[in-house]
């Protein structure tokens, strides 16, 4: 490893280097689309299991998966080898992650509860050991207010190609005329493909910093002080509500697009592409719109125009693309940013209160952020799954549902999501944390850090990517 000596204010990463390193969002965005919006009909409509028992399954699951994040947080936050600290994680996370998405995307027909639920929560660990660690350390790349819009916003420019590659995979398929490849064992195969590849990409040139007054040990105490701070609230109930509106609709999206808006599947999925792919220009103009207004009221304009949007939606012409193509493109692109900002808001959080603690906690302020989106998404699946069994709709293919039981698929996919996106917004009125008192804080920690980090970079590869000198092979620990 060589001497790598980087400022706070002079060591981001160049564009070509983000990139690289947003390559892994790929797989995890498209796996995760695939598991939100394919995965669960796949189940119901074509292996033969109940939507009770889908539904129940990702409930299930979700429940046991949350405890796990902070276990996964409070091991990242005491991780500290000479291979650095999170890039060990996103590796040790992908073999589990690879075994799991292979079991499900070929399951059986006749696919029992207790099949899903094992391979379900091993999917959900690998992703979320993967992930959690990929978020923490964009957080600690980069430093500054604007930068890490930037940097949240090129990590979901690049995941809206992956969740766009695995829509377009069953759409391009029927189109060439092959039938004889299983769909969802090509999006399966596909994830099982690129995480090896990006993880590669994204590690390798990679540089890690960790603090000086990171270390040491932890107590469950120490991390239950967490939930005493206001801004800490802020950010995971904001974080709770932004994923459970979208989930829920996700779960409910083809449901909705076929039997209430009257397009074909492919029609639907074409549509639910251009959301994806509107996502591409929404996260780089949200985090632009951030960097003027500030990133809380940047989140609570978004959600309300989302909101504006969703209501629209039962007015357009049933089936007509020309109504629906601008109004999905502008719904995706407003939802493109929630996430830029609630993980460039968390980073922010994060360092608000390392400055305060003296102690590295980002691991596990994304494990808590983590953990509040799955409860989230056993909720969006759990709930509305079980509420189409309730009313009696038929998710059957070819199946014929009553106008009673197509009205309520409407409230389910049109009321809730409206009201947990608002909510969302109003978590951040009052907030404090803008860019004037992030520059204090960035101030504060630079002149007690005294632009010491640990750094740790393949240099002969960074080289090529940020046009820095290398060297000999030692550890920065001025």
């Amino acid at each position: 490893m060589s001497t790598v000596n980087r400022s706070p204010t002079n060591g981001n990463l160049s564009l070509p280097a983000t990139i690289a390193f947003a390559a892994i969002s790929l797989p995890l965005a498209a796996l995760g689309i695939s598991v939100g919006v394919q995965l669960p009909p796949y189940f119901a409509s074509q292996l033969g299991v109940s939507l009770a028992v889908v539904g129940n399954a990702f409930f299930l699951v979700r429940l046991l998966d949350i405890w796990l994040d902070p276990v996964i947080g409070l091991g990242m936050d005491r991780t500290r080898t000479r291979f650095g600290r999170y890039k060990v994680w996103m590796v040790a996370g992908a073999p589990l992650l690879i075994a799991a998405v292979y079991m499900l995307y070929n399951a059986p027909e006749g696919t029992t509860l207790v099949y899903l639920v094992i391979w379900l929560l091993a999917m959900y660990l690998g992703q979320s050991i993967m992930g959690l660690s990929h978020s923490a350390w964009a957080a600690v790349l980069a430093k500054s207010y604007e930068q890490r819009s930037r940097i949240f916003g090129v990590l979901t420019a690049v995941g809206v190609v992956g969740s766009l590659t695995a829509l377009a995979i069953p759409i391009l398929l029927e189109q060439v005329g092959v039938k004889d490849i299983n769909p969802m064992q090509a999006i399966g195969w596909f994830v099982i493909a690129m995480i090896p590849i990006t993880l590669l990409i994204a590690v390798i040139p990679t540089p890690e910093t960790i603090s000086k007054d990171d270390g040491g040990h932890f107590t469950l105490a120490d991390y239950a002080k967490l939930f005493s701070r206001g801004n800490v609230i802020r950010i995971l109930a904001a974080d709770l509500f932004i994923t459970l509106g979208p989930g829920w609709m996700a779960a409910l999206y083809m449901f909705f697009f076929t039997n209430s808006r009257e397009f074909t599947p492919t029609g639907a999925s074409l549509l639910l592409m251009v959301y994806i792919v509107a996502g591409f220009v929404g996260a780089p103009l949200t985090a632009a719109l951030a960097n003027r207004i500030s990133k809380h009221r940047a989140l609570i304009l978004t959600t309300t125009l989302y909101s504006i949007g969703l209501v629209l939606l039962l007015f357009l012409p049933k089936g007509n693309f020309a109504w629906f193509v601008p109004a999905m493109a502008i719904e995706g692109a407003l939802a493109a940013g929630f996430g830029v900002m609630t993980r460039a808001i968390t980073a922010d959080i994060g360092d608000e209160l390392r400055l305060e603690g003296g102690r590295e906690q980002i691991g596990l302020l994304y494990a808590l952020t983590a953990a509040t989106s799955k409860l989230a998404g056993a909720f969006s699946i759990g709930l509305t799954f079980n509420v189409l069994a309730w009313i009696g709709y038929d998710a059957k293919a070819g199946a014929t549902n009553t106008p009673g039981q197509i009205l309520g698929l409407e409230l389910a996919y049109i009321v809730g999501p409206i009201v947990f996106v608002m909510l969302a917004g109003a978590c951040f009125i009052g907030y404090k944390l803008d860019a004037t008192a992030h520059a204090e804080i960035r101030r504060q920690l630079d002149e007690r850090d005294g632009h010491t980090d640990v750094v740790y970079d393949e240099a002969a590869v960074l080289e090529g990517l940020t046009g820095e000198p290398g060297g000999h092979s030692t550890i920065d620990r001025r």
